[in-house]
């Protein structure tokens, strides 16, 4: 059946550009399954924008990443104004987008995740930047990850190899986030599994190889530099467990519709979950519509079965509603 669809996409993240693809790509695939479309590029008015379209939409597609999109607002504000809307809901979105948080969700559930440092632009204040670095030094060792820990596509993530390294990568962070996420470095390789639908349907596990050795935001979203293997060249067991912690974490988090779950293996296969990602790219160069093809899916399908799982997540008369 025909629906007349809102495409959110841009925003005012640090991905806006991605996302402005991802929408452009969604929205051309719903004019050509015979939908209504109207593309709207999410700004500060966007409260009004949507309160003018509630009663000339039957569902929002969210193509946002990042704050402002990925992290529940927007999805608050379509609850408050009775707007279906695709993926998870407030409070799966808010814990996903949060890694400090979600990895605590993780290892409450026994999905194994890499030992990490939590610091604070108040810490850092109080502290210095510099002995805040040597006690993360100290703790993790090197090489170490730092990132924003509410930020997505890597944005403000940077591999630091020693103490100078280390310093600037988390000066460089706080730009981005109050709070950091530092993990130790895994070395190994970096697997990630989608799940599309409402069952939810678990895709094929895919290995990302990047040119720099990390896959970051230049490699994510600049062609040729990053090489993409689906199936993921891995032993059937391993890859079947890869899945199963995927529908874990996504269950973990209560997400729904779309999610793609990000992993390292390191040099003995042992994975580490890292993060859930509830509105992953929809680019020509991402993740899941290339794991998707390879599970025998068209973007075409791939967009339908998001837009079917499009709904009120909130229950009217109180607390969260059932997962339809």
């Amino acid at each position: 059946m025909a629906m007349r669809v809102a495409v959110l996409m841009g925003g005012i993240s640090a991905e806006r550009e991605v996302s402005l693809r991802s929408g452009k790509a969604v929205a051309e695939a719903l004019r050509e399954l015979g939908h209504e479309v109207v593309e709207v590029d999410v700004g500060l008015d966007v409260a009004e924008r949507m309160a003018e379209l509630r009663r000339r939409v039957d569902a929002a597609f969210l193509a946002l990443h990042g704050r402002m999109g990925e992290d529940g607002t927007i999805q608050g504000l379509l609850e408050v104004l009775g707007i279906p809307y695709t993926g998870s809901g407030v409070m799966a979105s808010a814990l996903a987008i949060n890694k400090h948080v979600s990895k605590q969700v993780f290892r409450s559930c026994g999905i194994p995740v890499v030992e990490d440092e939590v610091v604070s632009a108040e810490q850092v204040a109080l502290k210095g930047l510099g002995d805040i670095a040597g006690e993360v030094a100290s703790n993790l060792g090197f090489p170490c990850m730092v990132k924003p820990n509410c930020e997505g596509s890597t944005v403000g993530a940077r591999k630091a190899h020693d103490r100078p390294e280390l310093e600037q990568a988390m000066r460089e962070a706080l730009e981005y986030d109050d709070l950091l996420l530092i993990e130790r470095f895994i070395e190994g390789r970096e697997m990630t599994v989608g799940l599309v639908g409402r069952e939810p349907l678990v895709l094929p596990v895919l290995e990302v190889v990047a040119s720099k050795g990390v896959y970051d935001y230049e490699c994510k979203y600049t062609r040729g530099m990053t090489e993409y293997i689906v199936p993921a060249p891995i032993p059937r067991e391993l890859a079947e467990r890869l899945q199963r912690l995927s529908l874990e974490a996504h269950a973990a988090l209560c997400c729904e519709g779309l999610s793609r779950v990000d992993f390292m293996l390191d040099t003995e296969e042992r994975p580490y979950c890292l993060e859930v990602n509830t509105i992953p790219g929809m680019t020509s160069l991402s993740l899941i519509p290339k794991a998707a093809a390879a599970a025998g899916l068209s973007f075409h399908r791939v967009v339908e079965m998001i837009l079917e799982t499009a709904r009120l997540k909130v229950n009217r008369e109180g607390g969260c509603g059932d997962k339809a």
